[in-house]
């Protein structure tokens, strides 16, 4: 009997080989070549003159009315869905192991079953397990359709009734297999295909649909990355799992805004919702510490306020130590770098810990000044002025750039009192950044001299 003819597939970007190598030479990737059969037959090309001609229409012309919005009650949710799930949408959501995914959105499930129909299809869980933490959430009574499968044909033709439910929870795409397929569950083909037939359902029907992908320890959904160019959004869950803070985070919205973030706390009955981040951030902030400094971010549309901490300490090796939680390691060496040659702080062997107190994690520049004031204040030993916030844009020469939407993050400090603000001078505008109703105290900075300065004297920096 003849060999059934196989070939080699990256799990990780899909490229095929002939033979089974250690490392892909399309993503780069380490052991994630593994052997499929291939397909029995294979597309050769199309006939001409045998398809149907696609109408057009004027890009100008009456378009359809907005597509209604699935509101499922979870504020923090429908925030970063853009408010609310859309019929006919695909979500993917990923994240690290034990991060809260499935309680998370068993959760929402519950919230739109109390007015519509939600149903939950799980691929690792039993029945009974899923029921046993409903109840632990406390959502026992919750009307939600519960089903444990993994085969892709039997969800569709569950799913494919008269009447289909609003919303379809699918826990995980990983688990799931088409049977026309001779490759297991989780590989490339697998994932695509599982995919494809579950958003191409979802689209005829007009049901919000949501998949659940596992993460590689690099921090990215799993499966071929073209999974997250299928579907309409990819939300992330990020946070320690030994710390109560959660936060969503999406990565792609074709129908919303793209970093928008929703804040949860995880507490003993489930995720809770947390309407004013900044306050629970800074809720153990301690004036009388020094290197410590009040940021003020923005994630999405939202201002966000959190305490960056630095300790720097004597090394006792030859390469002093850098070690950072929630900022770019890149960026912060590029601020020790300016601190050292543009203001003469010595820092060349010292080790550097620095970490954003909450969990969260800071992507923008905007939060240069705020880690090289609480880097001085710990190197000076000196704690920065109380009630102060600190927002701006380092360069190479030492100079403080301006950061966009400055009027937003001051109202966000001083509707939590605080009564100083540290910013980026002004350069030939008019007018003020602030609105004249604040009484907050402006306080720029052109030059990381003048930072340096505020330490020296033990005083505020002047205005300029």
């Amino acid at each position: 009997m003849a060999k059934p003819a196989t070939h080699f597939v990256c799990q990780s970007c899909g490229a095929a080989y002939r033979k089974w190598a250690g490392r892909c030479e399309a993503c780069d990737a380490w052991n994630t070549i593994v052997e499929e059969p291939i397909p029995a037959s294979v597309p050769k090309g199309l006939a001409p003159g045998k398809g149907t001609v696609i109408p057009f229409v004027s890009l100008a012309g009456p378009g359809p009315a907005p597509p209604p919005r699935l509101v499922t009650g979870n504020t923090e949710f429908d925030r970063v869905t853009g408010g609310g799930l859309v019929a006919g949408s695909a979500i993917l959501v990923g994240g690290d192991p034990g991060i809260g995914k499935s309680t998370l959105l068993l959760q929402v499930a519950a919230r739109v079953a109390g007015g519509g129909r939600a149903t939950y299809i799980s691929g690792e869980e039993a029945v009974d397990q899923i029921r046993l933490r409903a109840l632990r959430l406390g959502l026992g009574a919750a009307p939600v359709a519960l089903a444990a499968a993994t085969s892709v044909r039997d969800i569709v033709a569950s799913l494919d009734r008269d009447r289909p439910p609003d919303l379809v929870v699918v826990d995980s795409i990983q688990t799931l297999y088409v049977d026309s397929l001779d490759s297991a569950p989780g590989t490339v083909a697998q994932v695509r295909a599982s995919a494809q037939e579950l958003i191409r359902l979802a689209k005829r029907r007009g049901f919000a649909l949501v998949l659940v992908g596992h993460v590689t320890k690099e921090g990215t959904i799993a499966g071929p990355r073209v999974l997250e160019h299928m579907v309409d959004t990819v939300l992330y869950f990020e946070g320690e799992r030994s710390h109560q803070f959660r936060i969503l985070r999406a990565i792609k919205n074709r129908f919303g805004a793209t970093d928008e973030i929703g804040v949860f706390e995880m507490t003993e009955g489930g995720l809770a919702e947390v309407t004013n981040p900044s306050a629970l951030f800074l809720a153990e902030a301690r004036a009388d510490v020094s290197g410590a400094a009040v940021f003020a971010g923005i994630e999405g549309s939202r201002p966000v306020l959190v305490e960056i901490q630095a300790l720097v300490a004597p090394s006792a090796f030859g390469t002093p130590r850098r070690a950072v939680v929630g900022w770019d390691a890149g960026r912060l060496s590029m601020v020790l770098a300016v601190l050292e040659t543009r203001c003469g702080l010595s820092l060349a062997g010292r080790d550097v810990y620095l970490n954003v107190a909450g969990g969260l994690r800071i992507g923008e520049p905007a939060a240069d000044l705020a880690v090289a004031t609480a880097l001085v204040s710990a190197v000076t030993d000196r704690p920065a002025p109380e009630r102060l916030v600190v927002f701006g844009e380092i360069g190479l020469a030492g100079e403080i750039r301006a950061v966009g939407q400055a009027d937003l993050r001051l109202k966000e400090a001083a509707k939590l009192g605080f009564t100083r603000a540290l910013v980026p001078a002004r350069r030939g505008r008019d007018g003020r950044d602030t609105p004249p109703d604040l009484d907050l105290r402006i306080e720029e900075c052109a030059h990381l001299d003048r930072l340096i300065a505020m330490f020296d004297a033990g005083a505020g920096v002047e205005s300029t």
